[in-house]
């Protein structure tokens, strides 16, 4: 029998459904009413980090290559018959999948044939297959996608200064791992990645839009097939607190150079809290923001242009803040930076601008209510990291200027930073 539970929010005046479902799988319905499309996600706590691992059974660590999450990703979508695209095909909804460096989700969106579309989610998913010779043949085609991406400037960018600021943590490797990496999985590792992280217990589904808590049970109940439940025991990486370099330049086909600069944080625990995460993103937006002192500066100055960017990069043992943006005087950028950084550790946050982003936050946090692919991303992130839905709300109303200042001082040193750029040569 399953335990439904239904999770309210009084701000919100809406809801949605916690399943604790009879196989052992979580199972999260966001109903959205007026709404004509119906988005789902079954996703994995499972990603490219994911390499050193042991479940309760082992005395020992099983060490996996690099990109195997990704490799797998791959893999499920096909069968001894029809791959699940060309099954999604007959019933018209559009489905997709992604590993990130902590998880790996399988999912689709429909205005019809929901319940069809869920029953082949789950199928494919909880069916693996995988021979030596298919992934012989996966492993030609990951190759290829890997080079490919080397050359591409964005990602090349982000991975440059992940190399350059971490020295054994496998956040550095490239999530599609290398094509020496891969050349080393077998069908009997990829059956023994599956078999530990495929497991109810480390797995959730998350539907919103047009369906009801029913509709889902019904497959469900049909598909889901009871696993035992397995405890899985990840290895914390004790990353060094320095840079491995200060500056990393590449030479690609750009128009104008790229740049990545990253305040890496020194952490002694593998997880972050939800408050220091939405601290943290308050933070670089009060900094760096388009409506912030620095990005005006910049802008007016033409050292930056509209792509300038931030963004909080944290997970399992790792965490940064991270500015990106195309500048001719990536350098320059750089110090101005740093030398802001330092006068607003030294005074403090402004007050004024720090009540500005804390009610901005709020209305977007608000607003995403609106979007079911962000509900159901978000359900099953906030899922593995432990936290509700709604939580994030909470959170955000309870922040302090002080708490802000707080997080400033102990998250970011100056002298602890990377830039990666690309250029042309």
């Amino acid at each position: 029998m399953s335990n439904i539970k239904e999770i309210k929010n009084q701000l919100l005046n809406d809801s949605y459904y916690e399943i604790d479902h009879s196989s052992g799988y979580k199972i999260f319905v966001y109903p959205k009413e007026n709404y004509s499309s119906s988005y789902a996600i079954f996703g994995t706590k499972y990603g490219s980090i994911d390499t050193i691992f042991r479940k309760e059974s082992q005395e020992s660590f099983t060490e996996v290559p690099e990109g195997i999450a990704h490799f797998l990703e791959h893999k499920l979508f096909e069968s001894e018959e029809l791959d699940a695209f060309a099954r999604y095909a007959k019933t018209g909804a559009s489905a997709n999948a992604y590993t990130s460096f902590d998880k790996t989700c399988y999912l689709f969106s429909c205005t019809d044939n929901f319940e069809d579309s869920l029953e082949i989610l789950f199928d494919f998913v909880q069916n693996p297959y995988f021979t030596e010779q298919t992934v012989q043949k996966e492993q030609g085609i990951i190759g290829q996608e890997i080079r490919m991406y080397e050359d591409e400037p964005g990602w090349e960018s982000l991975f440059q200064l992940l190399r350059a600021m971490y020295h054994k943590h496998p956040v550095r490797i490239d999530i599609a791992g290398t094509v020496e990496s891969i050349s080393e999985i077998t069908a009997d590792l990829l059956y023994e990645c599956y078999n530990t992280f495929y497991n109810p217990s480390n797995m959730a589904l998350a539907v919103a839009g047009n369906v009801t808590v029913p509709q889902v049970l019904k497959i469900a109940d049909k598909m889901l097939k009871p696993k035992e439940s397995k405890k899985i025991e990840r290895k914390f990486m004790e990353e060094p607190e320095s840079v491995v370099e200060k500056t990393v330049i590449k030479n690609l086909s750009v128009s104008m150079p790229i740049f990545a600069i990253g305040f890496k944080e020194a952490i002694k625990t593998p997880v972050r809290s939800l408050k220091e995460s939405v601290v943290s993103n308050l933070l670089l937006d009060i900094i760096a923001g388009k409506t912030s002192v620095l990005y005006e500066e910049l802008l007016s100055e033409g050292l930056i242009n509209t792509t300038f960017d931030t963004e909080y990069f944290e997970g399992y043992g790792y965490s940064a803040h991270i500015f990106t943006g195309e500048s001719h005087e990536y350098e320059k950028v750089r110090e101005r930076l740093q030398e802001y950084l330092k006068k607003v550790i030294e005074n403090g946050v402004n007050e004024d601008d720090f009540n500005r982003i804390k009610r901005k936050h709020y209305g977007n946090f608000i607003m995403s209510f609106n979007d079911i692919d962000a509900i159901s991303n978000s359900l099953i992130g906030s899922y593995f990291n432990g936290e509700g839905l709604f939580e994030q709300l909470s959170v955000l109303e309870s922040i302090t200027l002080e708490d802000v200042n707080n997080r400033l001082r102990s998250a970011i040193n100056i002298e602890n930073s990377s830039m990666s750029v690309i250029k042309q040569k």
